[in-house]
């Protein structure tokens, strides 16, 4: 049974850190691109970066370029979301998912596995 849980998020005030973590089980970890979306009240999930299946591979939407990078380790199956220099905009939900493919893709239908979410909050 595959398992994506995230953590690491809460309450941080504009210019702040968070390091959200996620940890796949289930799989086959070092063979896949991982993925990171956020949520906001009343608004679509978004694409935020992903990450190939060596972790060489790394894309961002724009809005987080620069502050945001995301790794990985494969010994723990884990990626990681270090967000730097928070802005209240990044309030949202974020959603680890699992893809199928060994590549880093923004599309969300690529893929299959996805976290409960963890809650960040940013304030002004």
């Amino acid at each position: 049974q595959v398992q994506v849980m995230e953590s690491g998020g809460g309450l941080v005030q504009a210019g702040g850190s968070l390091r959200l973590s996620c940890t796949a089980s289930g799989l086959t970890f070092e063979h896949i691109g991982m993925g990171w979306f956020r949520q906001a009240p009343g608004k679509e999930r978004e694409w935020v970066s992903c990450i190939n299946w060596s972790g060489r591979n790394t894309i961002y939407t724009d809005s987080v370029k620069g502050r945001f990078t995301i790794s990985r380790d494969n010994a723990k199956n884990t990626v990681y979301l270090q967000m730097n220099s928070l802005k209240p905009e990044d309030t949202a939900m974020y959603y680890c998912a699992a893809s199928e493919y060994s590549y880093c893709s923004g599309s969300t239908s690529l893929y299959n596995y996805w976290g409960q979410g963890t809650q960040v909050t940013v304030s002004s």
